[in-house]
């Protein structure tokens, strides 16, 4: 399985409650792109319309050697391919209070491109703090279990 984009800063900005694997619905070009790595999921969001679920502001770069082939945006609105019974289940807790669907990952399974999504809740700044601290301290312990071993 090979990654292609992650998305950093997911785990920092979100509590992950529950993950689901997605298919995406992309153009040959696009797909040659994803495969050279050239994609980000920065500032990335999933939105339910109509019983389906589509993925905005995902960035694949336009496939340089595709010509005049390839003239979609590079910004532009891709639809995800989930079950729909995942489908009814990710509604319901997105109707809830402060639940949001996120993409964290873009990866190959065998031949197929797929995106891992997350069912999320937004930290607070108090826990955005807390998780930096917490970072810091086991770089701390880290680093002196490193200097014990030498």
């Amino acid at each position: 399985m090979k990654q292609i984009a992650v998305n950093k800063s997911a785990s920092f900005e979100y509590f992950i409650e529950e993950k689901f694997e997605a298919g995406i619905v992309l153009e040959g070009a696009e797909v040659k792109s994803l495969r050279a790595g050239k994609a980000s999921l920065s500032e990335s969001f999933c939105e339910i319309r109509g019983g389906e679920v589509f993925l905005k502001n995902m960035h694949i770069a336009v496939y340089d050697k595709s010509g005049a082939f390839s003239t979609r945006e590079a910004r532009r609105e891709r639809k995800l391919l989930l079950h729909r019974t995942e489908i009814s289940k990710i509604v319901g807790k997105v109707n809830e209070r402060g639940y949001t669907l996120i993409p964290l990952r873009i990866y190959l399974k065998d031949a197929l491109v797929k995106v891992e999504i997350a069912l999320c809740k937004g930290k607070h700044t108090y826990d955005k703090k807390r998780s930096l601290a917490e970072r810091d301290r086991k770089r701390e312990m880290d680093r002196a279990a490193k200097e014990f071993l030498k």
